[in-house]
C-alpha cells in the first residue's frame, strides 16, 4: 500500500479494533488520477491525503466496520469487484467478486455485530434488485442474497441501534449488454424499503404516481430514524421534482423543494446527502448544478455552497466535507468555507466517514 503520509507507529495505535481512535484517516473516498489510476484515498479533517490504495477500475464508496478497522471499498455500477481493506495497517483483507448474473451497485452496509455485510445488487438477467449477504466474521465469503424489494436498489444502510436495512431502491432497469442505458424508464417503479436480516419488508414508500420518475438514490439516516433521500429525476427536466427528500417508518416520503433554487437548473440530479454531526441540518449535493444545498432537518433551505462537479459529502468536526471531480475537498462551517486542492484527483462520487461506522 503506497502512502504519502503514515504517522509513525500507526498500527500500535491502531490496536484497540475502535474507530474513534484511529489516525490518520477520517474519511475515505475514491478517486481517478489524471493519468488514469483508479485509487482508494484516505483523507484526515483537512482534507490531507494520507493512504492511497490501488483499485482494479473506477470505485464508488465504501462501508465502514463497526467496530474493526475494516472499510470494504465497491466498484461502480456495473462492476463486480470489491475489496476489503485494514484501515490502520494497509493490509488487504479480502476481495470480494459478485456470482454469476450479478453486479454491485457501488454501495454496502454491516450488521450491528459486524458479523454480515451486505451489499446492493443488480440480478439483471431477472430484472430484479438483491441485497447480497457475506460472512465478516469468516472471511467475507457470500452466504446467500436477499431480495432488495425492487428495481436498482443502488445506496443502503442500516437503521441506527438495529439490524433493519434500508435501501433505496432507484427503480431503473439495467443490464450490463446495455452498458449504463436505463431501460424501463417509462414505468419505473422507485421506492424507499426498509428490510429485516433474513429479506422481510418491514415498510416501503413510493413517490406519488406523477413523480414515480423519481429515482430514490442515496440515503443517510440519523440517530433517530429520520431517513434524508436524495433522489434523481428521470423525466423531462422542466417539471424536476426535489431533490431532498425525508421519511421515517409509517409516514409518507416527504418532499422539499427548493423555492430560491428551481430544481430544474440543477438537471434534477442529487450525487449524495449527509446530516451535520448533530443532526440539525442537511446537505444534498448537486454536481451537474455545480452546488450543494444545506437544509434544516425539517427541509427549509438555508444556504446554497457553489463549487463545480461537487458530489462528495460527510459530516465532520469542522461541520461538513464536500469533494469535487476538479480535486478539491471543501469544507463548510457557519457562513465559512476551506478548501484544500489536489489537483492530481479526480474524487467520485462520495465521500465515507471512517469513524460513523
Amino acid at each position: 500500500m503506497h502512502r504519502r503520509t503514515v504517522l509513525a507507529g500507526l498500527a500500535a495505535t491502531a490496536a484497540g479494533p475502535v474507530w474513534a481512535d484511529l489516525a490518520p484517516a477520517a474519511y475515505l473516498a475514491a478517486a481517478v488520477t489524471r493519468d488514469g489510476r483508479a485509487l482508494l484515498c484516505g483523507l484526515d479533517t483537512f482534507g490531507e491525503i494520507v493512504f492511497e490504495h490501488p483499485l482494479q477500475g473506477r470505485g464508488h464508496a465504501a462501508a465502514v466496520h463497526p467496530w474493526r478497522t475494516d472499510a470494504v471499498a465497491f466498484a461502480r455500477r456495473p462492476g463486480r469487484f470489491a475489496i476489503v481493506l485494514d484501515c490502520a495497517t494497509g493490509a488487504l483483507r479480502a476481495e470480494l467478486r459478485t456470482p454469476s448474473g450479478r453486479h454491485f451497485y457501488g454501495h454496502g452496509a454491516f450488521s450491528r455485530d459486524g458479523t454480515r455485510l451486505y451489499t446492493t445488487e443488480n440480478a439483471f438477467d431477472e430484472a430484479k434488485g438483491v441485497v447480497g449477504v457475506w460472512d465478516a466474521a469468516r472471511g467475507y465469503r457470500r452466504i446467500g442474497e436477499i431480495l432488495s424489494g425492487g428495481v436498482g436498489p443502488h445506496e443502503i444502510l442500516r437503521m441506527p441501534g438495529s439490524d433493519a436495512l434500508i435501501v433505496a431502491n432507484g427503480g431503473i432497469e439495467t443490464h450490463p449488454e446495455s452498458g449504463r442505458a436505463k431501460l424501463n424508464l417509462p414505468f419505473m417503479r422507485p421506492n424507499l424499503s426498509y428490510l429485516s436480516p433474513e429479506g422481510r419488508v418491514l415498510d416501503q414508500v413510493e413517490p406519488p404516481a406523477a413523480w414515480h420518475m423519481a429515482s430514490l438514490r442515496h440515503l443517510a439516516v440519523r440517530r433517530d430514524g429520520l431517513v434524508a433521500v436524495a433522489c434523481q429525476w428521470q423525466g423531462d427536466p422542466v417539471k424536476a421534482v426535489a431533490l431532498l427528500a425525508t421519511h421515517r417508518m409509517g409516514a409518507a416520503l416527504a418532499f422539499h423543494p427548493m423555492s430560491s433554487v428551481p430544481d430544474k437548473t440543477l438537471d434534477g440530479y442529487g450525487g449524495s446527502v449527509a446530516f451535520s454531526l448533530d443532526g440539525t441540518q442537511i446537505a444534498v449535493t448537486a454536481p451537474r448544478g455545480n452546488r450543494a444545498m444545506l437544509h434544516a432537518a425539517g427541509g427549509a433551505l438555508l444556504d446554497v455552497i457553489q463549487a463545480e462537479d461537487m458530489c462528495g459529502v460527510a459530516p465532520g468536526p469542522h461541520g461538513l466535507m464536500f469533494t469535487t471531480g476538479g480535486g478539491d475537498v471543501v469544507w463548510h462551517s457557519g457562513a465559512a468555507a476551506s478548501h484544500r486542492r489536489h489537483p492530481d484527483m479526480r474524487w467520485d462520487n462520495h465521500l465515507v466517514s471512517l469513524k460513523a461506522g
